[in-house]
């Protein structure tokens, strides 16, 4: 019944999304590009990084479209040209969008991700932004010390104990729990409870289950004490940031390209952290802690 229920809502906000309905939208009639993130902090912080430099750069009014959802709404959204642009992952558009086996190797995972984007819809994948945020199974760092566990092949002698809460898309998705719990013959005393992302490390620290699946580079995990298990037989692909934007849009605007293509490589996986920690733990607007880290980084 959950499953049916999780089922309903992501077809729900498809449909909101393709007749313009999304709440939680800021509209602007007069915006040229509509750049669109998805439903969490790090793709709050990415969205506005990316509509600051487009605007910074050229002459181009950007809408922000914060919070759209997840993967799936987000890429009918641009294949449907209700937005231009929004920050993706490799490994998530070649498992979860594509469909195709997890693949090692960065280069790898982009080049095939690059051409059948371009191919199949008509979407430029833009060079990464310099980090990857992958899948982390996160524990108490309490449970991680008392029992010496620091790989997720350790963990598996006590996840029969334990309970799991993870969000609907990796429960679902071909690089997600399916595979990891093939992998890792990973196993709990009840099935997973499917929860909200926003949820699942005050879920954890309350103890009301006791392995998550985070990122790896949310800001909370240090804050709160918690554990990244190290995953020691390589189930993840890579999953580096990259700027998907429609080609149509590229060839109407053609400063787009150039103003996307410099932030290329100028946030590593510790200053992403930062910038989820600066909104997450110390409640920072987005667009101030943006801002300045533009300057920081010397950009226009």
């Amino acid at each position: 019944m959950k499953r049916f229920l999780a089922l309903c809502f992501l077809s729900f906000a498809v449909l909101l999304v393709i007749t313009g309905c999304t709440p939680n939208i800021n509209s602007n009639n007069d915006a040229n590009i509509v750049v669109a993130s998805k439903d969490f902090t790090e793709q709050d912080i990415l969205g506005e990084l990316l509509a600051q430099q487009i605007e910074a750069t050229t002459n181009l009014k950007v809408a922000r479209r914060p919070r759209l959802g997840g993967s799936f709404v987000c890429h009918n959204a641009i294949n449907a040209g209700i937005i231009d642009a929004y920050i993706e992952y490799t490994g998530t558009a070649l498992t979860a969008i594509l469909k195709q086996k997890p693949v090692n190797g960065f280069k790898e995972v982009y080049g095939i991700v690059k051409q059948t984007y371009a191919q199949q819809f008509n979407l430029e994948v833009m060079p990464s932004l310099g980090f990857e945020n992958t899948f982390a199974m996160i524990i108490r760092g309490a449970d991680a010390k008392q029992n010496n566990i620091q790989t997720i092949s350790e963990a598996t002698q006590y996840t029969p104990q334990w309970r799991g809460g993870f969000g609907y898309e990796f429960l679902e998705r071909e690089d997600g729990f399916p595979g990891l719990a093939k992998t890792y013959d990973l196993r709990f005393t009840k099935p997973p409870q499917i929860m909200d992302l926003g949820l699942i490390y005050r879920a954890l620290i309350q103890k009301q289950v006791d392995m998550v699946a985070g990122n790896s580079t949310d800001g909370q995990i240090s804050r709160l004490g918690l554990v990244v298990l190290e995953d020691d037989k390589n189930y993840f692909p890579p999953y580096e940031t990259v700027p998907i934007v429609r080609q149509e849009t590229l060839k109407k605007y053609p400063q787009l390209r150039e103003a996307i293509a410099s932030l290329a490589g100028k946030i590593s996986a510790d200053e992403m952290r930062q910038l989820n920690y600066l909104v997450e733990g110390e409640l920072r607007e987005i667009k101030d802690v943006v801002q300045e880290f533009r300057k920081s980084k010397g950009l226009k």
